[in-house]
């Protein structure tokens, strides 16, 4: 995405979400393995997400705050992005993240209060990937 003249927020959008989807994975699987309580809204809470590239020119990396409610993923920073996904009561999440022609999905699990998974990107000219980790905070 480092082709593409973009706002700096955006290329953090971008990797959002990853770290969204890991944060509420990671969350949903722990709490469904303490409580033996199916219900995604267990993952409820603020969580911290690093998102890390592996390959591309996308930015090294970025934390982004993110908001599960409702098994519903948020994300209520400034960058002008359209953010959906959500967490399933086993602790799997997606999230897609999307603006114009760039776009980004993120799966992983969330376990307790942390998580990880996978995340990767395309735009018109480039594709990036990578993971991600989340702590709920």
């Amino acid at each position: 995405m480092t082709n593409l003249p973009m706002p700096r927020p955006y290329r953090s959008a971008m990797k959002i979400m990853s770290p969204v989807v890991a944060a509420v994975a990671a969350a949903a699987a722990f709490l469904l393995l303490a409580s033996g309580v199916g219900s995604a809204a267990n993952f409820d809470g603020n969580w911290s997400v690093v998102i890390v590239t592996e390959s591309g020119s996308c930015d090294a990396a970025y934390r982004y705050r993110l908001r599960i409610q409702n098994g519903v993923v948020h994300y209520d920073g400034e960058a002008d992005v359209n953010v959906s996904g959500r967490v399933d009561p086993n602790g799997t999440v997606r999230v897609s993240v999307a603006r114009g022609q760039q776009h980004a999905d993120g799966k992983g699990r969330l376990s307790g209060d942390a998580g990880s998974g996978s995340w990767s990107g395309a735009s018109t000219t480039d594709r990036c990937r990578g993971r991600w980790e989340a702590e709920r905070r």
